[in-house]
């Protein structure tokens, strides 16, 4: 005896599934959840836009600044903030200004070239000895022991002293004292992931060394390095200053934040505050905020600590 038609009708809905995108909720596009993200990581979003700002003046340096960085009027000296020099003049006569917005530049790219240069290099290190182990891995870690047993100014300073004073010199000295604990971090990473199955596995399935570090363990090893990149590219910032301060860093006429803080600037803290308090500002805004970056993508990239962004 056959069903009724609606009943086989019935049957026949609940035998095909529904289709599963239109069971589940529209997924939220990138620029939302970028806004998500934001709210959620206020300090962190300061911090991002705090460093797209000196982004912005580093690169639009040649159409923003009102004049050139290196040349000074001789009837201006150790002028104050005014409608003419906004924050004023130094002891050649230069505008502070231009020299803040010129200075952003070289600050910012000896901040970024250090610590990437510094992590990338010790995060290669870390990893391959790591992984491989054996006498190169014992060579490797006694080498980052005796350079960790040096202060990072230190350090830096005798490489700047070997290699001599030059933007170039700067980025490769300040990079030094960076590699020892990039290399550090990565190799303590390599060492829990060699244990996991999923490397086993590959090794398991005839994947190369090669592959594995590639494809497994440098993704896996990425988050921690990014991290300290963010961290020490303020620390850079703060190590060129005081390199310039001692008379091994960037050198005049070039404009940089810590070469207007430093020499006879200092001296002039309480006549002529204003060469000493904007850079001096600037170098702090920086620094603070790539270590609220660091913390917002430290938060964003631990499973322990994000929130769920969809």
């Amino acid at each position: 005896m056959s069903a009724p038609p609606a009943a086989a009708g019935s049957a026949a809905a609940i035998a095909e599934p529904a289709d599963a995108t239109t069971l589940l909720p529209p997924r939220p596009g990138r620029l939302s959840r970028l806004l998500r993200m934001a709210r959620q990581q206020p300090l962190g979003a300061m911090g991002a836009l705090v460093l797209l700002v000196m982004a912005v003046f580093a690169v639009g340096a040649p159409y923003l600044a009102p004049f050139d960085p290196a040349e000074g009027d001789p009837t201006a000296l150790y002028v104050p903030p005014n409608a003419k020099y906004w924050l004023g003049t130094d002891a050649f006569g230069r505008d502070t200004l231009s020299r803040l917005i010129w200075g952003a530049r070289v600050s910012l790219m000896v901040g970024l070239g250090a610590s990437l240069l510094g992590v990338v290099i010790g995060a290669a290190i870390g990893i391959v000895t790591g992984y491989h182990g054996g006498w190169a891995d014992t060579v490797a870690q006694r080498v980052m022991d005796a350079l960790l047993a040096f202060p990072m100014l230190l350090l830096a300073l005798a490489m700047a002293a070997v290699l001599g004073p030059s933007l170039q010199n700067v980025i490769i000295a300040l990079a030094m004292p960076i590699i020892p604990r990039a290399a550090r971090i990565a190799r303590s990473s390599v060492l829990v992931l060699k244990a996991t199955p999923f490397i086993e596995a590959a090794r398991a399935t005839g994947c190369s060394d090669a592959r594995i570090l590639l494809r497994h363990v440098l993704p896996n090893t990425f988050a921690p390095l990014l991290v300290i990149a963010t961290a020490y590219l303020g620390l850079a910032i703060v190590q060129e200053a005081a390199l310039d301060y001692l008379g091994a860093g960037i050198q005049e006429p070039q404009a940089s934040w810590g070469l207007m803080m430093s020499g006879a600037a200092t001296a002039l803290a309480l006549t002529a505050p204003w060469i000493v308090i904007f850079p001096g500002i600037a170098i702090c805004l920086t620094v603070l905020a790539s270590n609220l970056l660091g913390d917002a993508i430290r938060d964003l990239l631990d499973p322990k600590l994000r929130r769920d962004y969809p």
